[in-house]
């Protein structure tokens, strides 16, 4: 016997405890049970068959070291009958008796940084081993010198479940019978400079609601899909060839329980409202600001602490679940933002987690965000890669999510992305790109991709950076989609201006025609121009209550019309005035008026519109699919231009007017002669227009204009779009 070893398990320092504790060959005939509970006053061993003898345990120290040698025997399966100091007794079957689930050649994977399926490895799964029930506890802390789970299980003592340090591999492990799901647990891991550091599982599934910060355990693989034909549909075709109108929502403020002390809505609560909802208003997906697990809500879930857990704020991971399910089988695409570019510095979370800046940089000149106080992951360590890819991939196959949208990307591109001279380290060729971000990407989207070819990656990227949705192996990031921000500021400014000043910026409506083609854009009218300093987007349009309105109206007939896929936030489809906070319900008693109420109704035509005529939306990423009639009438701020379907004769026409003058008698080119009807005009007195509108079917005449042989005459409303179709 061991006194060194018994001495480093009574101080918490072995980090091979399997090699000691639990029942090992004492001599070639002789078995020795090795265990210490420092609770424990007696402990016996017990053989769990049919005889169940027992074997009293010697306490070799008083700190809790017991020690049986059971002469001429052959390895049994045995439990420890255990009695404490106050006569208590209860069974437990010996952790250490248990071998390791984690095999080496997951071990090699992950050290690669190519092991996509680790979130089945590290972290807590409950799993059955020889019949017996438990958890595998697994975590990557490769600089600690112990690390041991901790949960009311064992009265959060650090010193009775030491995992096993794997070798060459950094990861710790253990099995422990009897937990469950909804037990509370988290890791106590001693730096190299005795520190005692207590974290939440970074692969933890479910996580206690803030301010608590303990991981729980909870089985994600139970739950009972039922979007098989969701699922089926969406690997037929490209989602790029298809309608996409997202509507951005905010779970904690889209509705509010105000009678119950202004509470969230849970998952399940929130999937039966906003189901209804948004087919009622005709979007195609939603797209969650984050809901992985985070400690302030003024982040808005930007701020992760628990990247493989959704927020206990509204629920379990199966109510998350049957969010996606619902979602699913109402025909629902469903998007998640996921913030793989920074983490917050709370100290249960990954900050510094083994003691040293082990998902982090140390240096802060590359390992932190000084605007958001917040760290930058290590793109270039093949464990952090690793986790980050895994994660991105855990939300599409636990959860079947339908796309990702990537947040921040150009904070991840950039070395000096928000920062000042000397805040900074060039990379290696003197430069401002940070090259194992980039290839980190690259690596990301190919994988992805490669095996989901129908998932939405969409990244948030404000630069000019080019190829950021082409494929790698075209030197791009390899996203399939891009928000498209510089249209979103261009349009915005120009929206902004008093209606008589637009002429002398026609520019900034029509140039990101310019570009369109250089990217797979999405528009976007998202929570970022809505939030706290920025104005909501009617009180962004200039004039009266009436023109407010009668812009913002034209402004969302002119997004739907241009080419790139949609997103608004929500509260934009009813005019809410004030800006978005996280802290309340959006403000749906302005339905009850009668100017908020039909701007609803416009939008839910409108979108109505781009969902049943597809020339909209069917070829939104090359210039086949658009073409200007008249983009030069800066004079008169009057864009007019078609959108083109799968044949020829398949068009839709959008002619929009940005002054209050309506234009009584204004002819179009038009490609095609015969007749035009108008499908949609945001000037209609059902949507709080003055009723400018066209009725009547419209005959083309041969009369040449805007360069065409044929051309149509029609009313044009102030502040107003008209959308026309061939008959």
């Amino acid at each position: 016997m061991s006194t060194i070893e018994i001495e480093q398990i009574i101080n918490s320092v072995h980090n091979h405890p399997h090699n000691f504790l639990g029942m090992h060959k004492e001599s070639k005939n002789d078995l020795v049970v090795r265990c210490f509970l420092p609770y424990a006053e007696k402990v016996c061993t017990i053989k769990t068959d049919s005889k169940s003898q027992k074997y009293p345990m010697t306490k070799i120290n008083d700190a809790g070291f017991f020690q049986v040698i059971i002469k001429k025997s052959k390895p049994f399966d045995y439990q420890l009958e255990i009695t404490d100091y106050a006569g208590n007794t209860k069974k437990i079957f010996d952790p250490y008796a248990f071998p390791f689930q984690i095999s080496d050649f997951d071990l090699y994977l992950f050290g690669q940084g190519t092991h996509y399926k680790i979130f089945d490895k590290l972290g807590a799964h409950p799993i059955t081993i020889n019949n017996v029930d438990g958890v595998n506890f697994a975590l990557w802390a490769p600089n600690a010198k112990r690390v041991s789970v901790i949960g009311d299980f064992n009265n959060w003592d650090g010193r009775q479940n030491p995992m096993c340090l794997r070798e060459n591999s950094g990861v710790w492990e253990l099995f422990i019978p009897g937990l469950k799901n909804f037990d509370l647990y988290k890791f106590e891991i001693k730096t190299q400079e005795d520190y005692i550091l207590k974290k939440a599982d970074p692969y933890a599934n479910f996580s206690q609601l803030r301010p608590n910060t303990a991981s729980i355990i909870f089985d994600i693989n139970k739950y009972k899909w039922k979007d098989d034909k969701w699922l089926d549909k969406r690997q037929k075709n490209s989602p790029l060839n298809k309608a996409m109108n997202i509507y951005e929502v905010h779970i904690g403020s889209w509705k509010r329980i105000v009678e119950e002390n202004n509470r969230f809505m849970n998952y399940r609560e929130f999937a039966d409202q906003i189901v209804d909802y948004v087919k009622k208003m005709n979007y195609t997906h939603i797209e969650l600001m984050p809901i992985e697990e985070h400690p302030f809500d003024g982040s808005w879930g930007y701020q992760v602490t628990g990247y493989y857990s959704p927020t206990s704020r509204y629920g379990t991971p199966d109510d998350f679940m049957y969010l996606i399910d619902k979602c699913h089988q109402n025909n629902i695409g469903v998007i998640l933002d996921w913030v793989p570019a920074h983490f917050p510095k709370d100290e249960h979370g990954l900050v510094r987690f083994d003691g040293t800046a082990l998902y982090e940089h140390d240096d802060p000149r590359k390992g932190e965000h000084p605007d958001w106080g917040t760290l930058i992951f290590n793109y270039g360590r093949c464990e952090v890669k690793n986790f980050l890819i895994a994660n991105a991939l855990f939300w599409i196959e636990k959860f079947h999510l339908d796309g990702l949208r990537v947040d921040a990307v150009a904070s991840m591109l950039y070395l000096n992305y928000s920062k000042k001279d000397g805040q900074w380290i060039p990379n290696k060729f003197g430069g401002k790109e940070n090259l194992e971000a980039i290839e980190f990407m690259k690596h990301m989207n190919s994988i992805i991709l490669g095996k989901y070819p129908h998932i939405l990656m969409i990244a948030e990227e404000s630069t000019a950076w080019g190829g950021v949705s082409r494929p790698p192996e075209q030197n791009g990031l390899g996203f399939n989609l891009k928000w498209n921000m510089g249209w979103m500021n261009d349009f915005l400014s120009y929206m902004q201006k008093d209606c008589i000043y637009r002429k002398y910026h026609h520019n900034n409506l029509t140039f990101s025609m310019v570009y369109a083609y250089t990217e797979n854009f999405i528009l976007v009218l998202s929570h970022d121009e809505v939030v706290h300093g920025k104005g909501s987007l009617i009180n962004k349009m200039p004039g009266d209550l009436w023109q407010k309105f009668a812009n913002l109206r034209v402004a969302f007939g002119f997004m739907i019309g241009h080419p790139g896929k949609k997103l608004s936030f929500m509260g934009n489809e009813f005019a809410q005035f004030d800006e978005w906070t996280e802290s309340k319900s959006l403000d749906w008693h302005l339905l009850n008026f009668d100017s908020n109420k039909k701007f609803h109704q416009y939008i839910k035509d409108l979108n109505q519109i781009y969902l049943q005529e597809s020339p909209i939306w069917y070829d939104d990423f090359t210039n086949a699919g658009f073409e200007w009639i008249d983009c030069n009438d800066s004079q008169r701020s009057v864009v007019s231009f078609i959108r083109k379907g799968k044949n020829p004769h398949d068009i839709i026409i959008f002619v929009c007017n940005f002054t209050p003058v309506p234009l009584l008698n204004h002819r179009i080119g038009v490609p095609f002669a015969g007749q035009y009807k108008e499908i949609l005009n945001s000037d209609n007195l059902k949507y709080g227009g003055s009723d400018i509108i066209n009725p009547d079917i419209i005959e083309s005449e041969k009369i040449n204009w805007n360069y065409r042989q044929d051309s149509i005459r029609l009313k044009i409303p102030p502040l107003g779009v008209s959308i026309l179709k061939l008959n």
